[in-house]
């Protein structure tokens, strides 16, 4: 499954800081239960890739929706 793939799979998503001063995202859902663990500066590179991806996504969206308006 590439990033592009849609799924039905669902999921919950808690992010917050350890007691050991890391940052941790936790996946949880059928099956799944993933503690992901990253020091201050990853999480905020992180964070910076997410309003990245957010930025272009708007972009793309609106690309798409003038496409259906100009039909």
């Amino acid at each position: 499954m590439g990033i592009n793939s849609e799924s039905d799979t669902a999921a919950n998503l808690q992010i917050g800081p350890t007691t050991l001063g890391m940052v941790r995202l936790y996946i949880e859902g059928d099956g799944i239960d993933l503690p992901l663990d990253f020091d201050p500066d990853e999480a905020e590179d992180i964070a910076e890739e997410i309003r990245a991806a957010a930025e272009q996504a708007r972009i793309l969206a609106g690309k798409a929706n003038k496409g259906r308006k100009e039909r």
